[in-house]
C-alpha cells in the first residue's frame, strides 16, 4: 500500500498560501555568484552558483504580513522587529511536514526561490522528514509537472552534495540536524573543534562548506524550533546559514516570530482534523496498608531545603492521601495521625541538587524525586495497563478491520531491559513487559468475542509475532563475535540512526493488514519524530509516574487513520485515541489544559481586541474585505462597557446568557455582522454551566414581621440554649456493636479502578465525561497488621476489653487480614454510630439559664442570597422578604405557609440557630405562629422531612430529631415540636 496525499485540504492550502503571500509582488529571479572549482576539476574551471534573490522592500513585506494576519484572525504586527522570521503553528497530526514541503514548491513556482534548508533537532525527525520527501515524490511530480528537484540529508563525508546544492539551477532541499553545524569557532586555534561544515577544507579549495551555503541565501525551514533554536549557540548557527528568511513550524512554539498561520489544538479538534482522545486511568482504591510516600520535589529556594511529599493521613476515622510541604525533622508518624506504618519515618536529610533530589528518613530509607514507595506492586499495575491496552486494541480491531484499517498500539518504557534482555551467550530473551504482554494476549484472544479476529491463526504462537521493540543498537565485538545490544538513549544522537531507518522506511508496510506486527514497544526515542496514522492506543509503562508532557504523549497518535487504499478515513467514529495514563482522566484533562494554555498561548474563555478583525464584510460591488483591527477594538470596548468581559477579556456570565438568548449587544455600525460575531463568541465562551446572574437576589429583612408581638413571644419561648448529659448501658452497647458489625461490615480487598473518560476541547477549555468504569481486585498480602485494639481505643475511648468482645462476637475478624486499614475504618464508623444511638437513648437536656440564648437581633446580621425560580421565593409572612429553600418539600411548605389563612407568620430558622447533640449540631427547619379558630395562638417548631417512617430516615438524622424533641421539651415553653412530611399533616396537628 501507499499513503495518498490530498492536495485540496483547505486548512493546508491556507497555511501554504499564508507563506507564499509574504512575498506577493516579488519578481521571479535568481542571484548568481562564483563557486570555486574542486581540485580534481582543474585549476581554472570555476562554476557559477545559483541563489535566492529578494527584491521586495521590507515595508511591502510588512503590508503583506499584516493582511495575512488579519485574514487568519491573528494580531497584526506593527513592525518587522524580528526581521524576516516567521511562525506557522499547526497541531500535531495535521500535516505540518507536508505543508512546508509543498510551500517550497509553491515558492519556487511563484518566485523562483530554489534553495531551501530544513533544520531539525534530532535524528528521529531528520529521518522522518527524509521519509516524507520519499513518500511525496510522486505526488509533487504530478502537482508541479515534474519540476526537477533534489533532496538529501547533509553528510559531512559527502561535501560534494553541498557544492551541488550551491551550483544546481534546480530546486534544492537540504535536511540537516542542528548538531551538525552548531559548533563554530572563529579562533583558528579552535577550528578543529568546530563542526566540519565550519572548517576550511582542501577538497573545497580551502573554503568552508558553510560559505557555499551562505552564498545561496537559502530559505530556512525550522522543524520543531522549540527543540532547535533553544540556545544562543543555536541562534548563531541559524544566522550562520545567511538565510533570506526563516519559517518556523511547530505545534508548540516557545518564541513566536511574526505569526502567519495558527491551527491550534482546539481548532484541529473542532474541525475533526485529528483524533479525539479518551483517557484510561488505572487507580487503586482502599490500599492504605503500607507506608505510602511520593516525593514531588525538593528545593532550596528559601535558604533551607524543603520538599513536597504525599503520604496517607488518618483523620476523622478515615485514611486520605494528602500532599504537604515538609522540612528537616518532620515526623510522618505524627503527620499521618499516629499510623504505625510510619513509625521511624523522620526526615533526616533533604538533598536538593538538581537532577539528584531525594528525601532520606531516619530509618535510612530514601526516596528520589518522582519516586513512590509503599504503593501497589508496580508489576501488578503495569500488567493491568498492558492487559487493558490489549483489550482496547482488540475491541478496535473488531470495528476497524472490516473497514480495512490496521490498528497499532504504542508502548513507551523507561528501560529497554524491561522489554528485551540477553543471556550470557548473547541470546535475546523477553524482558518482564514482553512476558506480561504475551501472557495477557494469550488469555484475551481466547474470549469468544474475538474469535473472528483469529480464524485460521495458531493462537499458541501468535502472541510473540504481534509485538516488537524499536530501540537504539549498540554493537560490540568484531567479526563472528560481534553482538548487538539495545540501549537507552534520548533519540537525539547518531547512535539511534539504524533503529529509526527501520521504523521510517517500513511505515507503509506496517500499515498492511498482512503484517503481523501490531504492538510496538519503544524507549523514549519515539516520543518525537516518529508517527504513524494508525496508532490508536498509547500506553506509558514508566517505573515511576510519567514526566512526559501530555501533549507530547498524545502527539504520536493524533493523526487521522489510513485504510488499505492509503486514503484518510475521517470521523470520530473511527478516530479515537486511547491514552493509558498513570493518573485519573480528570487529572489528565486538567494538566492537558494547562499545557495547552502555556505552550499554545490559548486563553480559554477570553476575547482579545483583534478577535473580530477577520470577520468578512462585503462592499456594494460584492468584494470581500475584513472588519479590520479598528472595528474589532471598538467591539471589544463595547463589550467592556456592557460588562460582557472583564479587563483581561475574560467572558462573563452576562455575555453567556445573552449568547444563549441570542440577544448580544453589538455596536450599531457592525449590526449586519452580529450573527458572525455571536457565532465567534459562542466558540470562545465554551460549554460552561452557568446560573442566571441577573436572577441573583439578596434576601432582605422584613422588619414588620420581625417586630410583631407574636413573633417576639415565639422567639422568647424558643431562644434559650440547653446542655445535655447521657447515661447508657455498656453491655447493651457491646451487644449492639457486635450485631451491627456482623450485619454491616463488608471489607473487600484493595481494588484497581479502571475508568475511561472522553475528552472534549473547545474555547472554553478541556472538558471530560466518564465513558466506562470497571473494577478488578488487587490481591496483596505483603503488609503489616496494625494494632487494631489500640487504634479503636484511641478513637472511641472505649476499653480494649469492650472492643475485643465486640470484634470477637461479631464473627467478622477473619476479614481483617483482607484489608486491615479498610476494616478499621468501617469498624470505627459502625461502632461510633452505635455509640451515638445508645447515647441518644439515654440523653437528658436541661436549660442552661436565662442568660444563655440566641438574640433576636442576630436576624439583622445575616446575609442571604438566592436565585429566583431556582432556590428562593417571595414571602409576605416571613421574617425575610424571600424564603431560600433547600428542597422541594421546603418550597412547598413555604408556599403553604403563605397561602394558609391560619398561619400568622413564620421563619425559616437561620443556620446559626443550633441545638447541640452528641451527633453534631442540629438546625430545625421552621418556627410558626398559627391561629386556631380565631381565638388561640399556637407556637410551633416544625421539622419537615420527605418521609416519617423511621426506616426511611438515616439513623443519624432520626437521632438528631429525637435530640431536638428532648431539647424543646426541656425548655418547658409550651411550644409544640412537630415532624411533618407535608403541610396537611401539620394542619392535622395544629387543628386538633
Amino acid at each position: 500500500m501507499k499513503i495518498k496525499f490530498n492536495p485540496n485540504l483547505d486548512f493546508q492550502r491556507d497555511a501554504i498560501d499564508s507563506v507564499t503571500r509574504v512575498f506577493e509582488g516579488q519578481e521571479e529571479g535568481t542571484s548568481r555568484f562564483t563557486v570555486s572549482a574542486l581540485p580534481e576539476e582543474g585549476m581554472f574551471s570555476n562554476t557559477e552558483g545559483v541563489g535566492n534573490r529578494l527584491k521586495l522592500l521590507e515595508e511591502d513585506i510588512l503590508k503583506n504580513v499584516q493582511s495575512i494576519q488579519i485574514e487568519n484572525g491573528l494580531r497584526p504586527d506593527e513592525i518587522l522587529n524580528e526581521g524576516l522570521d516567521f511562525t506557522i503553528e499547526m497541531e500535531t497530526g495535521t500535516g505540518k511536514t507536508y505543508v512546508y514541503l509543498r510551500s517550497m514548491f509553491e515558492l519556487h513556482e511563484k518566485y523562483g526561490f530554489s534553495k531551501f534548508i530544513i533544520v531539525v533537532p534530532s535524528v528521529a525527525i531528520r529521518e522522518g522528514v527524509y521519509k516524507s520527501l520519499e513518500m511525496t515524490e510522486e505526488h509533487f511530480n504530478q502537482l508541479y509537472d515534474n519540476t526537477p528537484y533534489d533532496y538529501f540529508i547533509y553528510d559531512s563525508d559527502k561535501l560534494g552534495q553541498v557544492r551541488n546544492f550551491a551550483t544546481s539551477q534546480h530546486l534544492q532541499i537540504m535536511v540537516i540536524n542542528i548538531d551538525a553545524f552548531r559548533r563554530s569557532f572563529t579562533n583558528p586555534d579552535l577550528e578543529k573543534k568546530a563542526n566540519i561544515i565550519h572548517r576550511s577544507h582542501d577538497r573545497m579549495n580551502g573554503q568552508k562548506p558553510i560559505e557555499y551555503i551562505q552564498s545561496t541565501n537559502p530559505i530556512v525551514i525550522i522543524d520543531e524550533p522549540q527543540s532547535v533554536d533553544t540556545t544562543n549557540k543555536s541562534a548563531k548557527a541559524i544566522e550562520s546559514l545567511n538565510p533570506l528568511c526563516t519559517f518556523r513550524y511547530s505545534a508548540t512554539h516557545i518564541d513566536e516570530y511574526h505569526m502567519l498561520y495558527k491551527l491550534d489544538s482546539v481548532d484541529a479538534y473542532e474541525r475533526k482534523l485529528v483524533k479525539q482522545i479518551e483517557v484510561a486511568g488505572v487507580q487503586v482504591d482502599d490500599a492504605h496498608n503500607k507506608a505510602f510516600i511520593e516525593v514531588h520535589d525538593v528545593s532550596n529556594k528559601k535558604g533551607s531545603p524543603e520538599a513536597t511529599i504525599s503520604f496517607d493521613q488518618f483523620k476523622d476515622g478515615k485514611v486520605k492521601r494528602v500532599k504537604r510541604r515538609v522540612s528537616h525533622g518532620a515526623d510522618l508518624f505524627e503527620y499521618s495521625g499516629g499510623r504505625e506504618v510510619y513509625d521511624g519515618y523522620i526526615i533526616s536529610e533533604l538533598y536538593a541538587e538538581q537532577g539528584n533530589e531525594y528525601v532520606r528518613f531516619s530509618n535510612d530509607i530514601f526516596v528520589k524525586k518522582g519516586e513512590v514507595i509503599g504503593g501497589v506492586d508496580e508489576d501488578t499495575l503495569k500488567r493491568l495497563q498492558i492487559k487493558k491496552t490489549i483489550e482496547e486494541h482488540l475491541d478496535k480491531e473488531l470495528r476497524l478491520r472490516p473497514r480495512g484499517i490496521k490498528v497499532l498500539s504504542l508502548f513507551f518504557i523507561d528501560r529497554v531491559a524491561n522489554y528485551r534482555k540477553y543471556d550470557d551467550d548473547g541470546n535475546q530473551l523477553n524482558g518482564k513487559y514482553a512476558q506480561m504482554f504475551e501472557e495477557e494476549y494469550r488469555k484475551l484472544i481466547t474470549l469468544p468475542k474475538y474469535n473472528q479476529l483469529f480464524e485460521g491463526v495458531d493462537k499458541d504462537t501468535i502472541a510473540n509475532q504481534v509485538h516488537d521493540g524499536y530501540f537504539s543498537i549498540d554493537t560490540k565485538g568484531r567479526g563472528s563475535s560481534k553482538q548487538e545490544f539495545f540501549v537507552d538513549t534520548s533519540g537525539s544522537t547518531l547512535a539511534d540512526g539504524d533503529a529509526y531507518n527501520l521504523i521510517m522506511k517500513d511505515k507503509e508496510r506496517l500499515l498492511d493488514l498482512d503484517t503481523k506486527l501490531k504492538f510496538i514497544f519503544s524507549h523514549s526515542t519515539l516520543r518525537e519524530g516518529w508517527d504513524n496514522p494508525n496508532v490508536f492506543q498509547i500506553c506509558t509503562l514508566n517505573e515511576t509516574n510519567s514526566t512526559i508532557k501530555k501533549r507530547q504523549e498524545i502527539g504520536r497518535g493524533l493523526r487521522i487513520a489510513v485504510d488499505q487504499d492509503g486514503e484518510r478515513v475521517y470521523g470520530f467514529d473511527v478516530n479515537t485515541l486511547t491514552v493509558m495514563a498513570n493518573e485519573s482522566y480528570e487529572d489528565f484533562a486538567k494538566e492537558l489544559q494547562k499545557e495547552i494554555e502555556k505552550e499554545e498561548g490559548i486563553k480559554f474563555g477570553v476575547v482579545e481586541e483583534h478577535s473580530f478583525a477577520n470577520i468578512p464584510v462585503f462592499d456594494e460591488e460584492g468584494e470581500r474585505k475584513n472588519l479590520g483591527v479598528e472595528q474589532s477594538a471598538k467591539i471589544y470596548k463595547h463589550f467592556r462597557e456592557h460588562d460582557y468581559i472583564d479587563k483581561r477579556g475574560k467572558i462573563q456570565d452576562k455575555l453567556r446568557l445573552d449568547i444563549k438568548s441570542d440577544v448580544v449587544s453589538v455596536p450599531k455600525e457592525v449590526e449586519e455582522q452580529k450573527a458572525q460575531i455571536t457565532s465567534l463568541l459562542r466558540k470562545l465562551a465554551g460549554k460552561l454551566n452557568i446560573k442566571n446572574a441577573d436572577d441573583k437576589r439578596e434576601v432582605k429583612l422584613n422588619k414588620q414581621v420581625l417586630l410583631d408581638d407574636d413573633f417576639k413571644q415565639l422567639w422568647d419561648k424558643i431562644k434559650y440554649k440547653t446542655t445535655y448529659r447521657v447515661d447508657f448501658d455498656s453491655e447493651k452497647l457491646i451487644e449492639n456493636c457486635a450485631k451491627a458489625l456482623r450485619d454491616q461490615l463488608r471489607v473487600s480487598k484493595a481494588r484497581f479502578q479502571y475508568r475511561v473518560g472522553l475528552l472534549d476541547k473547545d474555547r472554553g477549555g478541556v472538558h471530560h465525561e466518564l465513558k466506562k468504569e470497571q473494577v478488578q481486585t488487587y490481591d496483596a498480602t505483603d503488609f503489616p497488621l496494625p494494632d487494631i485494639l489500640t487504634i479503636l481505643q484511641d478513637e472511641t475511648q472505649l476499653t480494649r476489653k469492650s472492643i475485643a468482645k465486640m470484634l470477637v462476637d461479631s464473627g467478622r475478624l477473619s476479614s481483617f487480614t483482607n484489608n486491615p486499614q479498610k476494616f478499621i475504618e468501617q469498624a470505627l464508623g459502625i461502632i461510633k454510630s452505635e455509640m451515638r444511638m445508645v447515647i441518644v437513648d439515654g440523653i437528658k437536656y436541661q436549660k442552661i439559664g436565662d442568660d444563655h440564648f440566641y438574640a433576636q437581633e442576630l436576624f439583622e446580621s445575616e446575609e442571604l442570597f438566592g436565585y429566583l425560580d431556582k432556590n428562593m421565593m417571595k414571602a409576605e409572612k416571613s421574617v425575610f422578604d424571600h424564603v431560600v429553600y433547600d428542597s422541594d418539600i421546603e418550597r412547598n411548605f413555604a408556599k403553604a405557609f403563605e397561602d394558609n389563612d391560619g398561619v400568622e407568620l413564620y421563619a425559616k430558622l437561620p443556620a446559626w440557630f443550633k441545638v447541640d447533640t452528641p451527633l453534631g449540631s442540629y438546625n430545625p427547619d421552621w418556627a410558626v405562629v398559627y391561629e386556631n379558630n380565631g381565638d388561640k395562638k399556637l407556637y410551633f417548631v416544625v421539622e419537615t422531612k420527605g418521609s416519617l417512617f423511621s426506616d426511611a430516615l438515616r439513623a443519624t438524622e432520626k437521632a438528631k430529631i429525637d435530640c431536638g424533641r428532648q431539647h424543646f421539651k426541656a425548655l418547658d415553653s409550651g411550644v409544640a415540636y412537630e415532624v411533618a412530611d407535608d403541610f396537611d399533616r401539620f394542619l392535622d396537628v395544629a387543628e386538633e
